[in-house]
């Protein structure tokens, strides 16, 4: 998946299991482990960007998911935890000048963090 964005400073909003560790490893495997690609693609975040995380688990497992995004060096500004399982539903505003303000991206679940981006500066 390759995005073609502006030069404005971007929000970043993805959810943690399936996303960016492997789904339910925690419970599983008794620990997370980062799926492919995850490391690269936030190395790659410009500073600028902010980072949330979704994540329908309990508030009381947020020490231990912290703990582990800083050991492997993941940066986020906010973790929202208790989400619904369902859909998550993005809805933002165009910009007059008629920048798209919001995109959806859907990947398979455990599957490598592919998402790549063209900065167009004429946008």
């Amino acid at each position: 998946m390759k995005l073609t964005l502006s030069s404005l400073p971007h929000t970043w909003i993805l959810d943690v299991d399936g996303t960016i560790v492997k789904h339910n490893g925690y419970k599983i495997d008794g620990y997370d482990t980062l799926l492919p690609g995850v490391k690269e693609f936030f190395a790659s975040l410009p500073s600028q960007d902010r980072v949330i995380l979704l994540t329908a688990r309990k508030a009381e497992y947020l020490p231990a998911l912290k703990e582990f995004l800083t050991k492997n060096q993941i940066r986020y500004d906010h973790i929202i935890t208790d989400v619904p399982m369902g859909e998550r539903i993005l809805v933002n505003d165009n910009k007059p000048s008629g920048l798209k303000c919001a995109y959806a991206v859907n990947k398979e679940r455990d599957e490598i963090l592919n998402i790549g981006w063209l900065l167009d500066e004429n946008i």
